[in-house]
């Protein structure tokens, strides 16, 4: 990769993070309206017809993404991420966008950590040290001993570690199978399970409400698109740690849109779990 596409691999990971941001917004203010289950289902049909259609373009079409040496394992990422999905929505429901994104953050320092059991990688002391630092930071943000420990907290934690299982196992399948076959089963196995659960909450989708669904689907779409397109100009380590964009970019929205407010204990956590990503993501790097 030339330094002119890692640069412009960056400015598409800034771009797809504030895409994401944004469809968070929009599934908080629908998931107020409507359950989350109908929400997620409706935004599931559209991507998985978006990767489907992408899916068929490919050499060999069809037939090729869904031949995959770990079809088991592959279902099951693509519901874990539904899943999870449904999760996350449910706690910017509860907490806002800014606080979810706060303690949902930490999940690459979930993955550090089950990397050796899971994965059987080599983790060593400076990472756990970081992961400790991670970990100190969460609780700065969640504030345990101070008044009364809000049990909703504990629904992005949740997430957060759904989201870390379904990127190990995102990981040991790509040891088999390309990321078209891992992209094919996150859409159309997403797109099954949520129909499965979201039929039975189908309710009728009012006025402008119509338009908010379908920007969420496209912004979907859109952020996908431009996910895809940062890997084809960079390798995935270079530009990962401009990931963390989408947390200010959410509590951004959250404080203007939502009239959230960023308290100073949920700054300063926020800070010390970005530094221990980051510092894990460089470990990771230098050891490969």
């Amino acid at each position: 990769m030339t330094e002119q596409n890692t640069r412009f691999g960056i400015i598409l990971m800034c771009c797809t993070t504030f895409v994401f941001a944004m469809q968070d917004g929009i599934s908080r203010y629908l998931a107020d309206e409507y359950n989350v289950f109908l929400v997620v289902m409706i935004r599931y049909w559209f991507f998985a017809a978006f990767v489907i259609a992408l899916s068929a373009r490919q050499t060999g079409g069809l037939r090729r993404v869904m031949r995959s040496q770990h079809t088991v394992l592959q279902c099951i990422r693509g519901a874990l991420l539904a899943l999870e999905i449904v999760v996350t929505v449910v706690a910017f429901t509860l907490l806002g966008l800014t606080e979810t994104h706060a303690i949902f953050i930490c999940y690459p320092l979930i993955i550090a950590a089950l990397s050796g059991p899971i994965l059987g990688e080599k983790v060593g002391w400076r990472r756990w040290a970081a992961i400790g630092v991670g970990m100190i930071g969460v609780l700065i943000i969640l504030e345990p001993g101070h008044g009364v420990f809000s049990p909703a907290a504990i629904v992005p934690l949740v997430g957060a570690l759904m989201f870390a299982v379904y990127g190990l196992l995102t990981r040991y399948v790509a040891r088999a199978d390309g990321s078209a076959v891992s992209f094919f089963y996150t859409g159309t196995v997403g797109m099954i399970v949520m129909t499965a659960i979201g039929v039975f909450y189908w309710e009728p989708i009012v006025g402008t409400d119509w338009l908010w669904m379908l920007t969420l689907c496209c912004t979907g779409i859109l952020g996908h698109w431009l996910l895809i397109k940062t890997y084809d100009h960079a390798e995935a380590s270079a530009v990962q740690p401009f990931a963390y964009l989408q947390l200010p970019f959410a509590a951004t929205l959250g404080m203007l849109a939502f009239g959230e407010t960023l308290r100073v204990n949920v700054a300063i956590g926020s800070a010390i779990v970005v530094g221990a990503g980051l510092f894990t993501l460089w470990r990771e790097r230098a050891a490969r």
